[in-house]
C-alpha cells in the first residue's frame, strides 16, 4: 500500500537527489565541530592567516592544550590542516574548505 501523497516521479527524483548515509555522517561531524564557541573562535582567527599554536593562544585568549586539543580534532576532520616550518607547526583552514562561505552566510542570517 503506498502511503506517500507524492507523485512517483517526484518522490523518485528527491530519492535520487539525498546523499548518502556517509555523507550525512560527514555533515553531521562537520557542523558538530561548528557547534563549539571554542573552535568557532579558532577557525576564525585562522580564516585570517595561517598561524601556529602560541600565536593562536594569544589572539584567542585561551591556553595552548585547548588549542592544540581542538586543532587535533579539526585536522581529524579535514577542516584545519598543518605544516611544519623548522620547529615550528604552522595551521591553516583546508583548501577549498567550506569554512568561510558557511561562516559568510551565517553572519548575515544572524544579522
Amino acid at each position: 500500500m503506498n502511503l506517500m501523497l507524492l507523485d512517483s516521479y517526484t518522490a523518485s527524483r528527491i530519492s535520487e537527489c539525498l546523499p548518502s548515509s556517509s555523507a550525512f555522517q560527514s555533515l553531521a561531524e562537520f557542523f558538530g565541530a561548528l557547534s563549539d564557541a571554542t573552535r568557532l573562535k579558532i577557525l576564525s582567527v585562522l580564516s585570517a592567516s595561517p598561524m601556529c599554536v602560541s600565536d593562536l593562544s594569544e589572539l584567542t585568549s585561551l591556553n595552548q592544550t585547548t588549542v592544540s586539543h581542538q586543532l587535533r580534532l579539526l585536522k581529524q576532520l579535514r577542516i584545519v590542516e598543518c605544516r611544519r616550518q623548522g620547529k615550528v607547526i604552522f595551521y591553516s583552514l583546508t583548501p577549498n574548505g567550506a569554512f568561510n562561505s558557511i561562516m559568510d552566510i551565517a553572519v548575515n542570517v544572524a544579522g
